[in-house]
């Protein structure tokens, strides 16, 4: 059983309550579903008792399951009971319109890390089981991104669910060399291919943005899980534009081929016709790096020209992924 205080032993004692509620034929009594749910059970007291069941009831309602509130027998005085009614609760039909299906199948083929791969397959699997067939190609001009996968994301996607501290070795822009960092994980968000991570640098005792591209080695728990609490008001799309502003301090050429490359065209400066039958377009870019992981994203459909460092970022970028495409076709 998780710790008593942690979001999962909060989720799982939710669970367990509507379950109760949802499967009795009569309105249960508090004192009856302290008896059946362990959670409730195993409070220190009558008074704790109470304001758990109070929180968990408000949460409910809140999530939108309806739990409602009857009269028991006479024997019971004026306690009320509790259910859930299945006609209630029970969700209704589901239909997709073609254009929804187009946006499920296209988002299943877009997550391509290794940590979501799975459940967005699995998601299909289902939809299809019940008889509907998502149509990824319906989508005109919309293209999935070829994302290389960052090591570092399946623990700190763990570690942000559950509230646990973690420690990295972090790697600085300027510097070959990796320092150890301390973090309270509060949100992941990409941003033109990148991945990053939002949160609580303890040893600094500051907000932090780190880059998971520049992690080094595994990511290690430290703590136990729900010993912090993340900002409820924290956006981290809004902290990272906040910490790293688009601000152009170069210009690229890239050659992308015709009906590709939309969100490129869409800030670029056309440039002629290119070598090998696309486009060439000049681009503006704050950060090399980071133009260099979103050429890469597109795969054959956009290639680097010039500056010569651009160049190489893309190639070592595509080569590592095709390295870890090999591996695990393995």
């Amino acid at each position: 059983m998780p710790p008593p205080n942690s979001p999962a032993a909060k989720t799982e004692r939710l669970m367990n309550l509507v379950m109760t509620l949802l499967y009795t034929r009569r309105p249960l009594p508090k004192a009856r579903i302290r008896e059946i749910v362990e959670q409730y059970r195993l409070a220190p007291s009558d008074e704790a008792f109470d304001r758990m069941f109070e929180r968990d009831k408000d949460d409910l309602r809140e999530l939108g399951i309806p739990l409602v509130t009857e009269d028991l027998t006479a024997a019971w005085d004026d306690e009320p009971g509790y259910r859930i009614h299945q006609r209630d609760y029970a969700l209704p039909d589901i239909a997709f319109a073609p254009d929804e299906l187009a946006v499920l199948g296209l988002a299943a083929r877009t997550w391509s890390h290794a940590t979501l791969a799975g459940p967005a397959a699995q998601a299909l699997r289902k939809l299809r089981a019940s008889g509907v067939e998502p149509d990824p190609e319906a989508l005109v001009g919309i293209e999935p991104r070829l994302a290389t996968g960052e090591p570092a994301f399946g623990a700190l996607f763990e570690a942000l669910l559950d509230t646990t501290p973690v420690a990295f070795d972090y790697r600085r822009p300027a510097s070959d060399s990796a320092t150890t960092r301390h973090v309270q994980p509060w949100g992941l968000t990409s941003r033109s291919g990148r991945w990053y991570l939002t949160g609580f640098d303890t040893g600094r005792g500051q907000p932090r943005i780190f880059r998971l591209s520049r992690i080094a080695g595994p990511v290690r728990r430290e703590g136990k899980p729900g010993s912090y609490s993340p900002p409820r008001e924290h956006d981290p799309g809004r902290m990272l534009a906040a910490d790293l502003p688009e601000e152009p301090s170069g210009e690229a050429v890239v050659e992308v081929r015709e009906g590709r490359g939309a969100e490129l065209r869409r800030r670029a400066t056309p440039a002629g016709p290119g070598p090998h039958g696309g486009s060439l377009l000049t681009v503006p870019y704050a950060d090399l790096d980071r133009l260099a992981e979103e050429v890469a994203s597109y795969g054959t459909s956009v290639r680097a020209v010039s500056p010569p460092e651009l160049v190489a970022a893309v190639r070592e970028r595509l080569t590592a992924s095709a390295q870890a495409h090999r591996g695990s076709s393995q």
